[in-house]
């Protein structure tokens, strides 16, 4: 019984699984693309809106993490919870471009304010709580395994809810949000918040950190990798169902069940994201896995069969290294400017992604959406390659100097 209670996750970790669970868009997920393809708009409209909420990434991840130092990291929850909540009700009604921009730069304000805070909101806490911030990457790891169970549900759900009426499934998904404000005010607030009073310091001394933590040659290069492969992961999700609808042959009434299983299958990654971290360090996660990866999702565009196992495994790939990523991160920061940095982070990322978007909806539109992996797939494995060159090149000169 004792070593069964051991294994239990605390009550502040369960609740944090709980707002985790609340996070999911389970319900449109499998149907999200052809839902904007339903409301008659093209890949490249599609593409728009993504350019459009990469650019708000970038203009926002910073002052966004700038106020989670500020007015504290739940806090910053609980705008993105709202936020968000908002963003998906929308979607039940918006059926024209500018509509659905509303409602893309609502969801980009959603993630921008959740980027940072909840991962230095965890850090935190388990170090203030429990005196034992080394379990962030296993903690962050299940709460995403979490979060995909609720979703592997929802999935099957919004499915069938889709078939009914295509509204639905955003209907659901919209009270599931609702759900984790309450959760949140439930949450403790960090140490340097609890009494109400402003956590962070200055504009000046936090872009500091933030040049400081991320310009270290060992923290860039992981930053840069994680990057463009978080790039290929964000362009390649909007064309698995296209893919999978009419180069496969699945049927829209099976996309459910698909995504549900590529759902169960990235759950069972973000379990042990805290083993492989450990196992092979988070340099050499980082530098290893995203390649290989790269080269398997290219091999869609050749033998299309190959597509959905594919799509499996980058999914996968995308849970751990993300968990590997911010606890890499955490690790190197200190308490003041940690939301801004992992905001930061974040608009390095979006920044890496935003002129892929637009130039593979072009692709897209102009020889369909297997084409358009393959080209994203290509342009990647350039990518890291040319990281590999400058960290050599970093290296030798450094060897050099100090011969």
């Amino acid at each position: 019984m004792a070593a069964l209670r051991d294994r239990l996750p605390t009550p502040i970790v369960g609740k944090y699984y709980l707002y985790r669970a609340t996070v999911s868009f389970g319900f449109f997920a499998p149907v999200f693309t052809l839902f904007l393809l339903y409301r008659d708009l093209a890949y490249t409209e599609i593409a728009l809106l993504s350019t459009q909420h990469a650019v708000l990434t970038v203009l926002g991840e910073v002052p966004t993490g700038y106020l989670g130092d500020r007015i504290g990291r739940r806090n910053s929850l609980l705008v993105s919870t709202a936020a968000m909540t908002l963003s998906i009700a929308g979607f039940v009604v918006a059926s024209s471009l500018p509509a659905f921009a509303v409602l893309y730069g609502l969801w980009s304000v959603a993630l921008v304010f959740r980027s940072g805070a909840g991962d230095a909101w965890l850090y935190e806490t388990l170090r203030e709580e429990l005196d034992d911030e080394g379990r962030f990457t296993t903690v962050r790891g299940r709460a995403d395994a979490v979060n995909r169970v609720v979703t592997v549900v929802a999935m099957l759900a919004g499915g069938a809810l889709y078939a009914v009426r295509p509204e639905l499934p955003f209907v659901a998904s919209t009270v599931l949000h609702a759900l984790g404000i309450p959760v949140l005010l439930s949450l403790p607030k960090t140490a340097a918040f609890a009494d109400g009073g402003r956590g962070g310091t200055s504009v000046r001394a936090t872009a500091r950190v933030v040049r400081e933590r991320l310009t270290v040659p060992g923290v860039r290069s992981v930053v840069a990798y994680a990057a463009v492969f978080f790039a290929l992961v964000t362009v390649v999700d909007t064309y698995v169902q296209p893919i999978a609808r009419d180069v496969v042959g699945v049927p829209e009434s099976l996309l459910g069940l698909l995504y549900a299983g590529f759902t169960l299958g990235t759950a069972l990654a973000g379990y042990y994201a805290g083993a492989l971290n450990d196992r092979l360090g988070p340099r050499r996660a980082t530098f290893a896995v995203p390649p290989v990866v790269t080269v398997v999702v290219g091999l869609a565009a050749v033998y299309p069969l190959f597509a959905l196992p594919a799509f499996l495994i980058h999914k996968g790939a995308n849970v751990v290294l993300r968990s590997v990523v911010a606890g890499f991160l955490n690790d190197r920061t200190g308490d003041i400017g940690r939301a801004t940095v992992l905001s930061a982070a974040s608009m390095v990322y979006a920044v890496v992604r935003l002129p892929l978007i637009l130039a593979i909806g072009v692709v897209a539109d102009a020889y369909g959406p297997l084409l358009a992996v393959g080209t994203v797939a290509a342009v990647c494995l350039l990518g890291f390659g040319a990281i590999a060159v400058g960290r050599f090149a970093v290296t030798d000169s450094r060897t050099a100097a100090t011969a």
